[in-house]
């Protein structure tokens, strides 16, 4: 069947699912005003150009899922490759192609790019069509980022992720919304002219040829010092990007600031995608170099307590979540460096239920802000009678957050220990005390908003989920449950791009010494060729005898 579906989607699948969000974007734009008959241009209903972003997103969806049904793990290398020419001058190429974790990382986007639009219908109502036509443009952007295989595409792809979120925060952000997306603007900005500056120096030492990512991956790597160098300038890039300790501190102003789609948004881990897909593979000698892999996972454990701790003392819901996030983020950071296969399979499972459960979670508290104009904890309280089906859905993720066995949570994070146990035992058992503390914070922030004294009179008044919401929360349960019982067979499909990236690592991170290059100009020296000396009084058609121990 995969090979069937495969045949058919052929090479326009990747094309469709950069182009429906660009489509559909325009479509925004052109109904966003229509012509009365005899009148100057007049606003559209709200809810038009709501349908119109919801169906494009669903259509986004669909494909997506079409996608991943048609992806072979045992195939090897990549599929639905798209090969096109764009700048011949410098060698870059709009290539396209995708595996198992990056067709996963395109389907947990476009889901939950649709599913927070239908999730969070009413929560913006101002400047409608420029909003969903951000959006729009950062998902196909996103997708951009987990299908291209040319690094300079991939560096535009990465910008357009930015500039969209930037405007989306500034524009219909809270209070604090300006200095929140400056910071956010300053720090992914900052960090990503840096991989571009490494970009340009990894092309000029491979001969200024191509950007594509297996020659670079292919041709003689430079030198483990270079190397080293050039995988910090994208190392901070991801590192910013995903919020991984100490790079963080955008994030939780961000999120609080942003609209929920947005917040959403901000917690797909294309940072730590990044890193997997591109600054391991492209240096392998630095990944495997004793200090940075021990100041990386010691990065990764910090960040693991750091953001469990800081979790605990917050007085906003939404700005525990992000600290959780940051939390998760070390995990990542953790499994991908552990360089085992079970460690790397968890840590992309750790990306992909990060990205449902916060999402689920900014989902419910986007709710509760709208009814209430706020997220601070201590203004809530007793709400498990007002509305039982949002507190058992708050309940059920907060769950999954802490990694309960048979939720999504557990399984990755449960690999990451797992892999990185053999050669981190001290670095595994710190980071084993974040899921205990994961466990305190979520658990004391459930407890104070769902089953306290219902003490405030407004609570009192609130609506539980309507149908729509209901139907999206439906989809999170099923996640969340589905991966936590029967996780083998996601496994199975991203384990074949685990053992590659490990075995690329192993293989090539500690090179053998180049062999010295022939002199081309002078002729190589031959020892001369002395003949044997006879002696005289032995006749030449005798033979020659040997000593027992030499004929041995």
């Amino acid at each position: 069947m995969a090979a069937d579906l495969a045949s058919f989607l052929g090479h326009w699948i990747l094309p469709a699912l950069l182009l429906v969000p660009l489509l559909g974007a325009g479509a925004v734009l052109a109904i966003g005003r229509v012509a009365a008959p005899g009148h100057a241009l007049v606003a559209s209903p709200l809810r038009e150009i709501r349908v119109l972003t919801a169906i494009t997103l669903g259509i986004e969806a669909g494909l997506a899922t079409l996608l991943w049904l048609s992806l072979d793990p045992a195939a090897g290398g990549w599929q639905a490759v798209v090969d096109l020419p764009w700048i011949s001058e410098w060698g870059a190429r709009i290539l396209m192609g995708v595996d198992p974790v990056g067709g996963l990382m395109i389907l947990l986007t476009a889901w939950l790019m649709f599913l927070s639009v239908v999730g969070s219908w009413n929560a913006v109502t101002h400047k409608l069509r420029s909003y969903y036509v951000l959006l729009l443009v950062f998902t196909s952007g996103c997708i951009g980022v987990f299908v291209a295989i040319d690094l300079l595409l991939f560096y535009v792809m990465w910008e357009v992720v930015l500039v969209p979120l930037y405007f989306v925060i500034g524009v219909w952000g809270g209070r604090e919304r300006v200095g929140s997306s400056f910071r956010f603007f300053v720090f992914t900005m900052g960090s990503s002219l840096v991989m571009l500056v490494a970009i340009g120096a990894l092309w000029k030492s491979a001969g200024q040829g191509t950007f594509a990512l297996d020659a670079l991956v292919g041709a003689p790597g430079p030198s483990t010092t270079a190397q080293v160098w050039l995988f910090a300038g994208f190392f901070l890039a991801f590192a910013v990007k995903s919020a991984m300790w100490p790079f963080h501190t955008w994030l939780p102003d961000a999120q609080h600031e942003a609209p929920t789609t947005a917040a959403i948004a901000l917690g797909i881990k294309v940072g730590a995608y990044g890193l997997f897909r591109f600054a391991m593979p492209l240096f392998p000698a630095a990944v495997t170099h004793e200090t940075v892999r021990s100041v990386v996972i010691g990065l990764g454990v910090v960040g693991i307590i750091y953001g469990a701790l800081v979790a605990m003392v917050q007085p906003d819901f939404k700005r525990l979540v992000s600290y959780a996030a940051i939390s998760h983020a070390g995990f990542v950071l953790v499994g991908l460096f552990a360089g085992s296969v079970e460690s790397v399979q968890g840590a992309v499972l750790v990306m992909l239920s990060s990205g449902v459960t916060n999402a689920a979670l900014f989902l419910l508290l986007g709710i509760l802000h709208e009814q209430r104009g706020t997220g601070m904890i201590a203004n809530f309280g007793g709400l498990a009678r007002v509305v039982p089906m949002f507190a058992v859905m708050l309940t059920l993720v907060s769950l999954a957050s802490i990694g309960l066995p048979g939720t999504n949570g557990f399984v990755g994070e449960f690999l990451v220990l797992l892999g990185a146990y053999r050669e981190f035992p001290v670095a595994t058992f710190l980071a084993g005390l974040g899921v205990i503390l994961a466990a305190v914070y979520f658990l004391w922030a459930t407890q104070r908003v769902l089953f306290q004294p219902l003490a405030h009179e407004a609570n009192r008044s609130l609506r539980d989920l309507n149908r729509r919401e209901q139907a999206v929360m439906l989809v999170f349960a099923v996640v969340i449950v589905g991966l936590g019982v029967a996780p083998g067979g996601l496994l199975r499909h991203i384990e074949p791009s685990a053992r590659k990236l490990v075995a690329r690592v192993e293989s090539r991170g500690r090179p053998s010494a180049a062999p010295v290059p022939a002199d081309p100009v002078a002729p190589p020296v031959v020892p001369p060729v002395v003949p044997p000396v006879v002696p005289p009084a032995a006749p030449l058609a005798a033979p020659l005898a040997l000593p027992p121990s030499a004929s041995r």
